[in-house]
């Protein structure tokens, strides 16, 4: 649908926007504006997150905090060695207190205390889990308005009324349920092959990452190169370093290592 389209479909509807990202506050958004107070959107959430008003906390750019050469010692990853280790380790408080600093703009700016909206995880584990996006402007507004209604619910069910929620006796009306729950990405990648043998092979194990060596060469199918599947806070850095490694191999530059070497480092940096 154009947006005219949309519009006029939510027009008069009672929505109910299952998640709490990106696409689901956009969308709830949307759904506000349409029908008002008169008509309230419910945005049906598991977990509250660290959602961004802005990437400037308390005026400081946060690409100075976690996008530069420095912001890379905070952290251990494997094959760091003795110094880089102990570095890491020694810096843990400034990694804390970055955190911390970014999470006290958040809270004031979107005054999330307020609504109950305070996630119990770190801004820093949100940001490792690239579980982070931008609050359209204007959200906790249209919250205290009552055009935009909060529900959290571990789980819900569907029925004549609408939407059951759990902890709830009665059914909340709704006209119309929008899933905003994501997407299955490795799915995108099993769906290429028509072999179950290959299918199983870039999946991988259930309880763990898709096995890709220097994310994007799988071992088993060195063949095929996958670009922009793992996620990170800005995906055109890391894109474009792949991409840079990936013409050098092609190039004959360096040869890849043997499978099991492969195996072995892509289960390293999944532990």
């Amino acid at each position: 649908m154009d947006n005219k389209s949309a519009a006029q479909f939510i027009k008069g509807k009672q929505v109910t926007v299952v998640g709490f990202q990106k696409s689901a506050l956009d969308i709830a958004m949307e759904c506000s504006t349409a029908n008002g107070v008169g008509i309230p959107c419910t945005v049906l959430y598991k977990t509250e997150h660290w959602n961004v008003p802005d990437y400037f906390p308390w005026g400081f750019p946060l690409a100075f905090l976690y996008l530069n050469r420095f912001s890379e010692l905070l952290v251990h990853k494997p094959g760091e060695g003795f110094l880089f280790s102990v570095l890491a380790t020694l810096l843990s408080p400034l990694r804390w207190g970055f955190s911390k600093f970014v999470e006290s703009h958040i809270k004031h700016k979107l005054r999330l205390a307020k609504y109950g909206m305070v996630p119990k995880h770190s801004f820093l584990q949100a940001l490792n889990a690239c579980l982070l996006s931008t609050v359209p402007e204007k959200f906790y507004d249209r919250v205290e308005e009552g055009s935009i209604v909060l529900k959290k619910s571990p789980s819900f069910g569907f029925c004549k009324e609408g939407v059951l929620i759990e902890g709830e006796a009665t059914a909340r009306k709704t006209d119309l349920v929008i899933l905003a729950t994501g997407f299955k990405g490795d799915k995108k990648l099993k769906d290429m092959f028509l072999s179950s043998t290959f299918q199983d092979y870039i999946i991988g194990p259930p309880n763990a990452a898709v096995p890709l060596y220097r994310e994007c060469i799988h071992p088993q199918i060195p063949q095929l190169a996958v670009i922009g599947f793992s996620e990170s806070v800005a995906n055109l850095y890391t894109s474009e370093m792949r991409c840079r490694w990936l013409a050098e191999l092609l190039a004959g530059t360096f040869k890849l290592p043997s499978i099991k070497e492969m195996e072995k480092d892509v289960a390293k940096w999944d532990e």
